[in-house]
Parts: C-alpha cells; sequence; structure tokens
C-alpha cells in the first residue's frame, strides 16, 4: 500500500528517474548467487547477510573503485574472511555473474507501463558496459541514461544529480518534473530530498532486517511516496492519472 507525504500528485510529473542497480536489477541475488558457487565447490557455509554486510563495507572504503568493477577487491575481503581460494580467475568469475545480474521479478512489466506516461531516466552507479547489458534485460525503456562513465562521479554526489538537471532542462524540462525513484536511502533518498527533489522510494528489501548490500546512510530520510516494489508505483500512477 502506498504510503506518502507529497502533495504534488504522480500524473504531474514528466520525467522519472531510476536508481538502476538495487532497485530495477537484483545485484544482491547475483552476488549471493556467484559467492555460493564458489563456497560450495570448496565445501564452505556461508551465512548470506554476512556477506552481503561484507560486501556493502567494502564499498564504502576509500579505496572503492567503480561497480561492477571492484567486486573483484570485494570478492577478496570476502574470501578471506570465509576462508575461500582467491584467485583472478574467481574473481573475474564474480564480476563476470554480477554483470548479468537479472530484473526483479514485476521490474520489465513496470517499466514498461511507466514509460507510457513518462520518460524514463537511468542514474546508475554501475559502468556503462554492465549497464547496457542491464538495460537489454529491462527491454531497453529509457529515454536517457547516465552511468558513472558518463558523469565522472557516483550517487551520492550531487555532482551526478546535476548533469541530469542540466541534460532535462537543455531538452525543455524542469528538475520539478523529475520524480526520483529508488531503493537506496545512502544513495539516492536522502540527497534527492536535500536537492529539492520529489521521491519515490522502493523498499525493496521490506520484511528484512538491515541494508542488505547497500550502503547503509547515516540516518533515514522519510520519502514522499513509499512503495514495496515498482509494480506498486505502476498501479499508483495508473490510479493517479484515470481512465
Amino acid at each position: 500500500m502506498t504510503q506518502t507525504t507529497a502533495t504534488k500528485p504522480l500524473s504531474a510529473f514528466s520525467y522519472v528517474s531510476f536508481d538502476v542497480v538495487g532497485t530495477l536489477i537484483d545485484f544482491e541475488s547475483a552476488i549471493i548467487g556467484a559467492i555460493e558457487s564458489i563456497a560450495s565447490e570448496a565445501g564452505v557455509q556461508l551465512d548470506r547477510e554476512e556477506v552481503l554486510s561484507l560486501y556493502g563495507a567494502a564499498r564504502r572504503a576509500p579505496e572503492a573503485g567503480l561497480f561492477p568493477d571492484d567486486l573483484g577487491r570485494c570478492y577478496a575481503g570476502i574470501a578471506a574472511k570465509f576462508g575461500l581460494p582467491d584467485t583472478p580467475e574467481l574473481r573475474s568469475r564474480v564480476i563476470e555473474a554480477v554483470g548479468e545480474a537479472e530484473p526483479f521479478a514485476d521490474s520489465v512489466e513496470a517499466l514498461e507501463s511507466l514509460a507510457a506516461r513518462f520518460r524514463l531516466i537511468a542514474m546508475t552507479n554501475a559502468r556503462r558496459w554492465a549497464f547496457e547489458k542491464y538495460e537489454a534485460k529491462l527491454g531497453h525503456p529509457f529515454w536517457a541514461s547516465f552511468t558513472t562513465d558518463d558523469t565522472g562521479t557516483e550517487k551520492p554526489d550531487p555532482a551526478f544529480f546535476h548533469k541530469v538537471f542540466a541534460f532535462v532542462e537543455e531538452k525543455g524540462g524542469t528538475t520539478g518534473g523529475i520524480l526520483h525513484t529508488a531503493q537506496s536511502q545512502y544513495h539516492d533518498i536522502g540527497v534527492s530530498r536535500q536537492l529539492g527533489m520529489t521521491n519515490a522510494w522502493i523498499e525493496r528489501r521490506h520484511g528484512q532486517a538491515g541494508y542488505g548490500g547497500t550502503i547503509a546512510p547515516e540516518s533515514f530520510t522519510e520519502p514522499d511516496y513509499h512503495f514495496k516494489s515498482l509494480g506498486e508505483l505502476a498501479d499508483a500512477v495508473a490510479r493517479d492519472a484515470g481512465p
């Protein structure tokens, strides 16, 4: 069920911008699947949430690189913790597995519905090579896309968002016409609020404790709109738009 603090109806927006990895693409399952496969071959038992917690901590380290290339470095730390083998081949195997991560079950249908009403903008901390794989699996729904290779920075850096604002304004739109949609409180919801955007939090981990593989925010930001899936957002848009 929709929870909202927003005063602006969903039908009033012209654009919907999206975080991709974690919101549209199930990267946690890809990480776990790849590392569990290696662990099974090595006869090692893993704790899923501990793996994701170690990954999230590694991604916050000063030496963190760009996603998903940085998964090799992250895997090395996880392997050391659990006593898993660590070779260049295994690091590449994890990177490639996350590069092939699948959409959430509702992503493709919901994006198709939303694309009929809005211009969709991808804003991802993934590199362009990985985003192109994700975009193909999502059905190429985006009007525009921005990756770390394009912006030279990562969310939650406001500079990433300002690149998008400038593009939309060049095309005749306004920042106020964008609804920013994401699951990450740390990378998206907090900073989008600070920048004056209306946002929609897709709580992909509803019913689960903690933040999983996503970096935990210093403080929780109450979103304008709160949904447990992307499908819920698409349904709410359809209801708001009427027949």
